[in-house]
């Protein structure tokens, strides 16, 4: 599909941003996970733009969303995980009173951080059966249980948790903030996105107003004419946690899609400036192999990447499958397509003097997060069969 002429402004006014303001912080900025401060004043800065989470519209646009990851994932994906896993940021200002007032004003002047807690320790890939529990009393929920691998988590404002209603023995989320609950955190080191800060969670009987259940919140988002992200069709046509994951899968791809591009570029330029043997190594069969291979991978991925957003943003019955299939795809890809990119540089390639190599860690990394390649086939596979795999 072709962007728009509004969808092709904005990425180029985004690309040169990133260029300009971004990029010359790299790749010091990238040898350890942002701290709180440092998460806002990119937040803040980039919110100026149009991007994040203070940018309610950005994540209720899919193409908008997609064209925003593959962009800040061709510079720096870290900032981007940190920055778009924040989107939970606005259903706070629409949660319980005590909530309200513990976030409002960082809601409102783009500080505050969010995260989503999803994971668990014991569960893994499987989401349907969180071991977190609410348990209801009175007017409060009860929260208790471990999250796992949460981007922010160390960070985070607020959470909005998945656990297990125990009223209504159903999945739901749940909006939890740090400065009332005083929830737990522990920080995890890992193996690429070294910029985004990513940790355990614990929350022990943290109380939260019954408020705070998290269609509750968008009734009221609704209610005061807040909620864009809620009308999109695509929250119309799915169940809420395949909605958000749909998105975020779709957000995956975009990711690989913008590490893909930054390999592309940087094989390129080094295949056409390296000389050996008295002429440029772009001349060399092998080379252009490597370089055949890294296109494709980049164009086919951002083919079903930019297809997958369109479907999600029109609530398609196929949005699911597709932002599934675009997630797999991609990222197996983009370790593919580091990994060809590397190899044109040869020894070079593992040198920290070059970006290569953080490509490829960020590039691995990319498979496992909101469901790993495994899950997406499972995902595909039932959609195309009915038939459950897992």
């Amino acid at each position: 599909m072709q962007l728009s002429d509004e969808d092709r402004m904005f990425k180029e006014s985004l690309r040169d941003f990133l260029e300009n303001e971004i990029a010359p912080d790299l790749p010091e900025a990238d040898e350890e996970a942002l701290g709180k401060d440092e998460v806002i004043a990119y937040q803040q800065e980039l919110g100026e733009l149009g991007v994040g989470p203070a940018s309610g519209e950005g994540f209720a646009d899919p193409m908008t969303y997609t064209i925003t990851s593959e962009e800040l994932s061709r510079v720096w994906p870290s900032l981007n995980v940190a920055l778009m896993m924040s989107f939970p940021a606005q259903f706070g200002a629409y949660a319980g009173e005590r909530t309200r007032e513990a976030l409002t004003d960082k809601v409102d002047d783009g500080s505050c951080i969010a995260c989503m807690a999803v994971t668990e320790p014991e569960g893994g890939s499987d989401t349907a059966n969180p071991n977190t529990v609410a348990e209801k009393d009175g007017d409060e929920y009860v929260i208790t249980g471990e999250k796992t691998w949460v981007s922010n988590a160390t960070i985070a404002d607020m959470a909005l948790v998945v656990a297990q209603d125990q009223e209504t023995d159903t999945r739901d989320f749940f909006i939890v903030d740090k400065e009332t609950t005083g929830f737990e955190t522990r920080e995890l080191d890992k193996l690429g996105w070294k910029g985004s800060p990513t940790g355990q969670m614990f929350f022990d009987g943290v109380r939260i107003p019954e408020e705070n259940k998290l269609m509750t919140a968008v009734g009221n988002m609704v209610a005061e004419g807040e909620g864009e992200i809620m009308d999109a069709p695509m929250f119309q046509s799915a169940k809420p946690l395949n909605a958000i994951f749909s998105y975020m899968r779709t957000g995956m791809a975009a990711m690989s899609v913008g590490i893909l591009q930054a390999c592309m570029e940087e094989a390129l330029d080094y295949a056409k400036e390296r000389e050996v043997g008295g002429g440029p190594i772009a001349g060399k069969q092998l080379v252009q192999d490597l370089l055949y291979q890294i296109k494709c991978s980049l164009e086919t991925s951002r083919l079903l990447t930019y297809h997958a957003a369109d479907l999600v943003e029109r609530g398609d019955d196929e949005a699911r499958l597709m932002s599934s299939l675009a997630k797999g795809y991609a990222c197996e890809q983009s370790v593919e397509g580091a990994s060809n990119a590397m190899q044109v540089f040869g020894a070079n390639g593992l040198s920290k003097d070059y970006p290569l190599e953080r490509y490829y860690r960020d590039a691995r990394t990319m498979t496992i997060p909101d469901g790993t390649t495994e899950i997406q086939k499972l995902i595909v596979g039932y959609e195309l069969t009915d038939v459950p795999g897992y």
